[in-house]
């Protein structure tokens, strides 16, 4: 494992694809913005309330705040704001970065359908100017069967705990490793960014990687009757194993968000998958290899990640994706 000392000159160049600028510790925590962290975290709890209740004059909206919602941009009072039925106060991650003037966050939802109730996982950034939120972007993904609901009770414990002082990272160290999560992603190679051991990441209320994961194939990826062989399901051997080498690229990279306090930082991106890139080489866990050809409709996947990091490593990671035609735009175009 790298030092940590090592990774700002080596994940340099991930950090600045993602777009993370002015993390330093130059800047005071509330100079600019004027909302210091516990600010921060009650803006994030204020604004959950308010969408509860489906009272966007509640939230602390900007007059001109900008809204988008699954990549597209809506007015203050539409999306979510118009369907929430529920939202959870148990299963709730914040991550408040009081430097950039913005606190991510993860919770459960349900929202009214023409058919009932649905729950959803949300993903939201919000960027507080002058104590009142100027932008809210939110990623809302509604569950499916696969969903563990078990997972969905309570935030893995990691990520409401809190990283004594003498072992908080710094912020520009921290933004680096979880720069290099989605290079690590995008070029199919594990070593490039620095994975725990006891790495496991959560998408959608679904265990996707893990150390203690069997190798599996994927049936959603048959071809003609085939399956791909079994890859390893640990996070840098999943990875390495080029199981998602069909990913085109990963735009809009945004590591908007560092908590060292609680050892989280969160980012936005936007997956393009054309699905054209044809045969490709794919590493069984038994080291085997096969030219795999996944046919499925190309698709695009924005994404929110929130990333555990500590001692250097990203431990745990909890991810909320959806589907939605190839090639759509961001929403803030």
């Amino acid at each position: 494992m790298r030092a940590v000392s090592d990774l700002v000159t080596g994940l340099g160049r991930a950090m600045a694809i993602a777009g993370v600028v002015g993390l330093g510790a130059g800047c005071s925590p509330a100079s600019e913005f004027g909302c210091d962290r516990e600010c921060l975290v009650d803006a994030a709890d204020r604004y959950l309330d308010a969408l509860a209740d489906r009272d966007a004059a509640a939230a602390g909206l900007a007059g001109d705040v900008r809204f988008v919602e699954n990549v597209e941009a809506l007015e203050s009072g539409q999306g979510l704001w118009a369907t929430a039925a529920d939202v959870s106060a148990d299963y709730r991650i914040v991550v408040p970065d009081p430097v950039t003037g913005e606190v991510g966050l993860m919770t459960l939802v349900e929202r009214q359908t023409n058919t009932g109730n649905v729950r959803a996982l949300l993903a939201a950034r919000l960027r507080l100017d002058g104590g009142a939120i100027t932008e809210a972007e939110h990623l809302v993904a509604d569950l499916t069967e696969e969903a563990d609901l078990s997972l969905l009770e309570s935030p893995r414990p990691n990520f409401v705990a809190v990283v004594s002082e003498n072992e908080r990272m710094p912020r520009e160290t921290m933004a680096s490793i979880a720069a290099a999560y989605y290079e690590a992603l995008n070029l199919s190679d594990g070593s490039l960014a620095p994975f725990a051991d006891d790495c496991e990441r959560q998408e959608n209320g679904m265990i996707t990687a893990a150390h203690y994961l069997a190798p599996e194939s994927f049936a959603s990826v048959d071809v003609d009757g085939r399956s791909p062989p079994p890859v390893a399901r640990d996070c840098v051997g999943q990875m390495d194993s080029r199981r998602f080498a069909y990913i085109d690229s990963i735009d809009n990279r945004r590591v908007f968000a560092i908590d060292p306090v609680q050892g989280l930082a969160m980012g936005l991106s936007h997956f393009r998958q054309s699905m054209s890139r044809g045969p490709h080489r794919m590493i069984a866990a038994n080291g085997s290899e096969v030219m795999w050809d996944e046919q499925r409709e190309p698709y695009d996947l924005p994404a929110a990640h929130i990333f555990r990091i500590t001692d250097g490593q990203i431990h745990e990671v909890e991810a909320v994706g959806i589907f939605i035609p190839f090639g759509s735009p961001t929403g803030w175009e």
